[in-house]
């Protein structure tokens, strides 16, 4: 008896405990990648520290990450503890060749710890199994659809981690409905209608001997306040129609912002405006003024002179009149020395400076006539 109980130890110790802790067997991984694994314990077990540990046998694989550390994170490896959904969480990240065998484990005191192994095939190509998204939310009362691609899909099923599986066309986990949709090839689609809130948890896809852990998330659905609606009258531009609509508060306070800003927006163009139409009619303003002033002034500068040459002339005491008479050169063969030849000149003194030219009583008008010869 006694030897068989040693033997039953070493067994223990080397395979490890596999009614306390449930998990999934054999993962297709990628190289580079990443993978978390959900470990399943009993109720006992809520307050002791969880660990991840590699190697092949359970007495000789090393610890990597405990739950009880101050950080829960080392390089490549993290854990985390759900103790309400008993389940403890080890992510790998940066998947190399050699991160094939592990062990989730549950820390014993003074007696053999609880363990449980998992194997991660990783390859360099695609796997022979695979998921999209690991993590996936929904809403409840919802559907959600999970595609599962796989290799040569002979044996196909849908399990809940800790609970049953549904391995036909249709059928039930915890009174969620679930649909396997095999039509496409190399691919199964499951798809869980009318959710709840104890949905959520982990659940894995299988095909043949190879499993996918997927975590689903149902959220409540979202709370929707109605407002009481208020009767708001609408009349037209014209005065005319009237209309009775029922609007609700929110959408009454955007259209009132949105009536805001048109209007603000217009009272903006109308001031741009304004102050150019303002500033291109003083700019016509002055240019008229300019303008104006430039002709008032030439004239003005005329009559000045036109003025104080006449009153020169007359304050002189005589009136003079020169006239220049330039001969041509075709008349330089006749005689000039006549003295009984005569030139004539007739002054006309315009109207606007009559009264100014008109020569004093007893005043001598002279008129000096210059006669060019031509040599």
């Amino acid at each position: 008896m006694t030897f068989l109980y040693i033997l039953h130890l070493v067994l223990v110790g080397l395979i490890g405990f596999h009614c306390q802790i449930t998990t999934i067997h054999n993962v297709p991984v990628r190289t580079g990648g990443s993978i978390s694994i959900p470990c399943l314990y009993e109720r006992s077990y809520r307050n002791h520290a969880k660990y991840l540990c590699r190697g092949f046998w359970s007495l000789t694989c090393f610890e990597i990450i405990k739950t009880n550390e101050t950080k829960m994170a080392r390089g490549r490896f993290s854990i985390s503890d759900d103790t309400n959904q008993r389940i403890f969480t080890v992510t790998i990240k940066d998947l190399i060749d050699e991160d094939e065998y592990f062990w989730c484990a549950v820390k014993i005191k003074h007696k053999l710890d609880v363990k449980q192994k998992f194997q991660l095939s990783v390859s360099s190509g695609t796997p022979s199994l695979y998921v999209h998204k690991q993590e996936i939310k929904a809403l409840k009362r919802g559907n959600v659809t999970v595609v599962c691609h796989c290799e040569d899909p002979k044996i196909t099923q849908w399990c809940r981690l800790g609970s049953t599986c549904v391995k036909t066309q249709t059928g039930l986990i915890d009174g969620t409905t679930v649909k396997i949709d095999r039509s496409a090839p190399d691919v199964f689609n499951v798809i869980m209608s009318d959710l709840r809130t104890e949905s959520s948890g982990w659940y894995w896809c299988a095909c043949n001997n190879l499993q996918m852990p997927v975590h689903i998330t149902v959220h409540e659905l979202p709370t929707i306040t109605t407002t009481p609606t208020t009767p708001t009258l609408l009349i037209s531009k014209t005065k005319r129609d009237v209309e009775l609509h029922t609007a609700q508060t929110t959408h009454t306070t955007i259209t009132e912002a949105d009536g805001k800003h048109l209007q603000d927006e217009q009272k903006s163009s109308t001031k741009v405006i304004i102050i150019i139409t303002t500033l291109l009619s003083l700019f016509f303003i002055l240019l008229a003024a300019c303008f104006g002033w430039r002709i008032r002034k030439k004239n003005k500068t005329e009559d000045e002179v036109c003025d104080i040459a006449i009153d020169d002339l007359f304050y002189s005491g005589g009136l003079y009149a020169t006239v220049d008479h330039n001969q041509p050169a075709t008349v330089q063969s006749e005689d000039y020395s006549h003295k009984e030849n005569v030139t004539y000149s007739t002054i006309t003194i315009k109207d606007n400076v009559q009264q100014k030219s008109t020569a004093p009583e007893g005043s001598v008008i002279y008129s000096t006539l210059k006669h060019n010869v031509p040599k």
